[in-house]
Order: structure tokens, then C-alpha cells, then sequence
């Protein structure tokens, strides 16, 4: 499973913001944008917000 840009504007996530947070992991931002990135990467993180939009994606919020 993947979590997408979509899933971030779901989330209600800004986009310069969770650049930053990529960028601050080492996560490469253009092969999210292109790619997406794996949920159990993202999980890993136990960050709060990030938390939010693994959330949404398992869910299957809109």
C-alpha cells in the first residue's frame, strides 16, 4: 500500500510543509510525487501528523 499527494491534501496536509518533513527523513520528494511512498515507511516515522495520513490511506477516508 501507498500513500500519494492525494492522500496528503486528503489529510489536509500543505505541500511546502510535508516537503520539509520529507526532506527532513532523506526521503527523496520527486519520487514520492511520482511514485508515492510505502505506508510502512511512513508508519515507521511514529510521527503524529504523518500518522494522520497513514490513517486516511487504511481507512479509506475522502
Amino acid at each position: 500500500m501507498k500513500i500519494y499527494m492525494s492522500d496528503l491534501r486528503k489529510a489536509k496536509m500543505c505541500a511546502r510543509g510535508s516537503r520539509a518533513f520529507f526532506l527532513s527523513q532523506g526521503w527523496d520528494w520527486q519520487s514520492f510525487l511520482e511514485n508515492g511512498i510505502d505506508i510502512e515507511i511512513v508508519k515507521s516515522t511514529n510521527d503524529a501528523m504523518a500518522q494522520q495520513v497513514v490513517e486516511i490511506v487504511e481507512n479509506g477516508e475522502k
